[in-house]
């Protein structure tokens, strides 16, 4: 009953999580944002006390409840290490492993000193919350963004508008090759070791494990009825169980309660610890009957028979090579010419959103989860290829301009990186300042009329004025008032010139409001 109802709460926080990165309408998002801010290092970064209390509280009573429920990276793991189940050349788990406290707290240290230091991409390589999010938008977000193309085609085929076109792209080269990485690595120890990352590595995981210790409610092993089969620690992802010495190891078990169903005599039971028994108490009698863990009985073997691991690798790679190899249609214009791709500029100092406050507040809150770079309509945000802030989102224009009434970012970020706002307060908020190229205008180097940077500026920061004052009918050329410029990077997105455009965005060290 409660590995059932584990898993049933397990499977829910995992759709949930999973579909905060792969909503391509963006209508499910409002209604699941509050499990990524249910993650615990973004409710540590951005102070959600309701989040951190109530995740200690569970920890105290039950364990490690958290890592088998409300991590997706945990629940990933598991259906890793699952899928197959059915197949009798499955590799066996390995049984008991004694806990590496070298590598467990040393990984622990690090996370710590980097996420105080803010050296935010360290951090964000080792938390398992940012890592599944890494992974789903940069390997999984294209194939659903493709499948949607696909049924959009289909409807507007049909006559029906049930399905809109979203582009599909790649946002960064770097940090989808750390998120391809990340997947093999952890799908290859999920395959041989079960829940070996979050026993070992994992430093959420380390850091509830001092709390787990001492934990009122565990799994613990009767002497009396133990027959020391071996069977609870082959089933037992964490390897956590020392079945001769009936010892349950608190601080790695993830409280799955796979132990608790598979022990045919019932020697494990969710106790309180005080009734945890003794290592010192007597074997019990008739040791005759004794089955040693060579010769007991397989578990797992009613489970329904899925893809076998030749399957799984093969889907593995079709589905990297698909993302990878993705390319989008060139656009043209109205007389079907090919209009040449923009190039970013280089930026001396970078863009984020509004609600980051400063480029130094959002760097020590932001854990690179990537769940904006994803939400985001206009294309705006991608992650960093600069190695200082590497997988941290940043904005540029090349694909679309951060629209004044969308705050979408903000409402999603559950670290804090990007405070709430609200449109009428963004519409204020300056988080950069134009910058005219005079050599890429086209009135100057054409000699043709444009005033598409104008015309489209909302906070009405750009003026067309005569390039020659003494006559009124030369062409015009842009004048920015920066006082008024917000830095949404209408002008910079909009400018026919290419591949760079001849007005760009600085983005500003502090953000100021009018």
């Amino acid at each position: 009953m409660l590995k059932t109802i584990r898993i049933i709460l397990a499977a829910l926080f995992f759709l949930g999580v999973t579909a905060l990165f792969l909503d391509v309408s963006g209508a499910l998002r409002p209604w699941l944002g509050w499990t990524a801010k249910m993650q615990l290092l973004p409710a540590a970064f951005a102070l959600n006390a309701a989040a951190l209390t109530g995740i200690a509280l569970l920890t105290l009573l039950f364990g490690r409840v958290y890592c088998s429920v409300v991590c997706p990276l945990g629940v990933f793991q598991d259906i890793i290490s699952g899928a197959g189940a059915g197949n009798k050349k499955r590799r066996r788990r390995p049984g008991y492993v004694p806990e590496r406290r070298w590598l467990r707290y040393g990984v622990l240290a690090l996370f710590l000193a980097a996420a105080a230091l803010g050296a935010g991409s360290i951090a964000a390589l080792l938390e398992p919350y940012s890592a599944f999010g890494r992974m789903v938008s940069n390997l999984f977000a294209p194939l659903c963004g493709w499948g949607n193309n696909l049924l959009a085609a289909g409807a507007e085929k049909a006559g029906s508008c049930a399905f809109s076109e979203t582009s599909v792209w790649m946002r960064g080269w770097p940090t989808f090759a750390v998120s391809a990485l990340t997947f093999a690595a952890l799908a290859v120890l999920a395959r041989r070791h079960g829940r070996a990352y979050c026993g070992n590595i994992c430093p959420v995981g380390t850091l509830l494990g001092l709390l787990s210790r001492f934990s009122l409610f565990r799994p613990v092993v009767d002497p009396s009825l133990c027959r020391a089969c071996g069977i609870c620690a082959r089933q037992c992802k964490a390897a956590c169980i020392d079945f001769r010495n009936h010892r349950v190891d608190a601080s790695r078990c993830v409280a799955c309660m796979d132990c608790i169903g598979a022990c045919r005599e019932h020697a494990i039971r969710l106790r309180p610890f005080w009734k945890e028994a003794s290592a010192d108490a007597p074997p019990p009698e008739g040791n005759g009957n004794l089955r040693t863990p060579g010769t007991a009985a397989r578990g797992g073997a009613g489970c329904p028979a899925s893809a076998g691991r030749r399957n799984f690798l093969h889907s593995l790679a079709l589905m990297l090579g698909a993302t990878a190899a993705g390319a989008e249609a060139k656009k043209v214009d109205g007389g079907l010419a090919v209009i040449g791709e923009k190039k970013a500029p280089r930026r001396l100092t970078p863009l984020v959103p509004p609600g980051a406050h400063s480029l130094r507040d959002f760097a020590r809150h932001c854990t690179g989860c990537q769940l904006c770079v994803s939400a985001c309509p206009n294309d705006v945000l991608r992650p960093s290829s600069d190695w200082a802030r590497l997988m941290q989102p940043e904005m540029s224009y090349e694909r679309g301009y951060c629209r004044p009434e969308c705050i979408r970012c903000s409402q999603l970020c559950p670290s804090g990186a990007i405070l709430p706002v609200t449109v009428e307060t963004k519409s204020s908020i300056r988080i950069g300042r134009a910058v005219w190229v005079r050599e890429r205008c086209i009135p100057l180097r054409d000699g043709q009329a444009c005033g598409n940077c104008a015309r489209h500026c909302p906070s009405g920061a750009i003026l067309m004025t005569p390039v020659d004052p003494e006559n009124p009918e030369s062409l015009r050329v842009p004048v920015i008032n920066e006082e008024r410029c917000i830095g949404c990077g209408a002008c910079e997105n909009l400018c026919p010139a290419r591949p760079f455009s001849a007005i760009y965005v600085e983005g500003r060290e502090i953000h100021s409001a009018f």
